[in-house]
C-alpha cells in the first residue's frame, strides 16, 4: 500500500471514448455562500481548482442551479483561466429551477431543456458542454420529449455527451430503451447516490449500468461528510455544513449508519489511515465505477481523495466494512406513482 499516488489515472467514461479522471471534482460548494453558508466564494475557490488539475484532476462537475447559477459562472471562469478548454471535462445539469420558479422553468420539456442549455453556456463561459445530466426524472414530461431535445444539443454541437442522475432503474432502463429505439444519442453515465451507508444501487440500478455499458459517477461518496468520522452517536455536528444541511438529515445518521461508521473506524484505525480514504477507496474498488465525486471546502479534502487512489483494500477489511450495511428506503430521489395508479 504505497503513501500516496504519483499519477492521476484516466478510464473510459462507460462505453464512451471520453477519457475522465478517477476522481471527479464537485463544485456544489463553489458559488454564493449566500445560498448556502459552507459554499465558498470565487475567490475562495480558486485554490481548489489550481490543485485540483496539479494533481491531474481533469473532471469537474456542477449544476444550473447550485448558487442558482453562480456555481456555472464560478466554475467556468477558474477552469478558463487555469486550463486549455481541451484539457478538462466539463459537466453540468438541468432540471431544477435556477433563479424564479414558473411553469416553463423545470424539467425536462423541449422548452426548458433548450433554454437551460443556453443559459449554461452562458454562465460557464464556454461554447460547448462536455456532459449535460438530466438532474432527476421527469414525470410530467414524456421521455420521448426530452430525449428529442437532449438529441438536438448533441447534434448542433452545444454539447458532447449525454449523462443522467438520481431516478430508479426502471425508469432508467425505459430511457436507454426509448434511445436506442429511436436511434438517438445514448446516456454515457448515471450520477447516482451510492456509498458505504447507503447501498441501495446496488441491487438493480449498478448492473444495469455495467451490462448497458454505462459509467457510474456517484454523489455524496462520503455521506455528506458523515463518512469522515467527525460526527458520533447523540452529538450535534461539528461543522458549518453538518450544521444546515437539511438534505443530510433526510439521508443519514439512522442507527445503522453509525453501525457502518464504527466499522469504518475501526478498520481505518487498524490501517493507520484517515476513514475518508478508506471509504472513497472502498468505493473506487466498486465494479461499474468511473469516479467519485469528490466535494472539498478545505485542501486536504482534495489530498486525502487523491490518496485514496493507490490504497487497496484486503477481502477481510473489505467484509468488516460492508458487514453492518442494513436496507435502506430509496433516498436523494423520489419515486412517482404511476400515473395509472393516481
Amino acid at each position: 500500500m504505497a503513501a500516496s499516488p504519483t499519477t492521476m489515472s484516466y478510464v473510459r467514461l462507460g462505453r464512451s471514448g471520453l477519457k475522465v479522471s478517477r476522481l471527479c471534482l464537485g463544485c456544489m460548494s463553489y458559488g454564493d455562500p449566500g445560498w448556502r453558508p459552507w459554499v465558498l466564494d470565487e475567490e475562495a475557490a480558486r485554490p481548489f481548482f489550481r490543485r485540483a488539475l496539479d494533481l491531474g484532476i481533469n473532471f469537474f462537475d456542477t449544476a444550473d442551479m447550485y448558487s442558482r447559477g453562480r456555481s456555472e459562472e464560478v466554475t467556468g471562469r477558474l477552469l478558463r483561466e487555469m486550463a486549455p478548454r481541451h484539457d478538462y471535462v466539463l459537466a453540468t445539469k438541468l432540471f431544477f429551477p435556477v433563479e424564479k420558479k414558473g411553469p416553463n422553468r423545470s424539467g425536462l420539456s423541449r422548452k426548458h431543456v433548450l433554454e437551460a442549455c443556453d443559459a449554461s453556456l452562458r454562465r460557464l463561459g464556454t461554447e460547448f458542454i462536455d456532459l449535460y445530466q438530466v438532474h432527476r426524472w421527469d414525470p410530467d414530461t414524456p421521455f420521448e420529449e426530452a430525449l428529442s431535445a437532449l438529441d438536438t444539443l448533441v447534434r448542433s454541437g452545444k454539447v458532447r455527451y449525454l449523462g443522467a442522475s438520481s431516478m430508479a432503474a426502471w425508469q432508467f432502463a425505459k430511457a436507454l430503451y426509448l434511445s436506442d429505439r429511436r436511434g438517438g444519442e445514448r446516456f454515457a453515465s448515471m450520477q447516482n447516490h451510492y456509498n458505504l451507508v447507503y447501498r441501495e444501487e446496488e441491487r438493480e440500478m449498478i448492473p444495469l449500468c455495467i451490462e448497458e455499458g454505462v459509467g457510474l459517477v456517484p454523489w455524496s461518496p462520503l455521506a455528506r461528510g458523515f463518512l469522515t468520522g467527525t460526527r458520533r452517536r447523540g452529538e450535534e455536528p461539528e461543522t458549518a455544513r453538518g450544521r444546515s444541511d437539511e438534505f443530510a438529515d433526510q439521508l443519514y445518521f439512522r442507527g445503522e449508519d453509525f453501525d457502518v461508521l464504527d466499522a469504518l473506524l475501526s478498520v481505518s484505525s487498524s490501517l493507520d489511515l484517515p476513514p475518508a480514504r478508506v471509504a472513497l477507496a472502498w468505493l473506487l474498488s466498486r465494479p461499474g465505477v468511473t469516479a467519485p465525486i469528490v466535494g472539498a471546502t478545505k485542501l486536504p479534502h482534495l489530498e486525502d481523495a487523491f490518496a485514496a487512489l493507490d490504497v487497496r483494500l484486503g477481502d477481510d477489511a473489505v467484509a468488516r466494512l460492508e458487514a453492518p450495511y442494513r436496507p435502506h428506503p430509496v433516498l436523494g430521489h423520489d419515486q412517482p406513482t404511476p400515473r395509472a395508479a393516481r
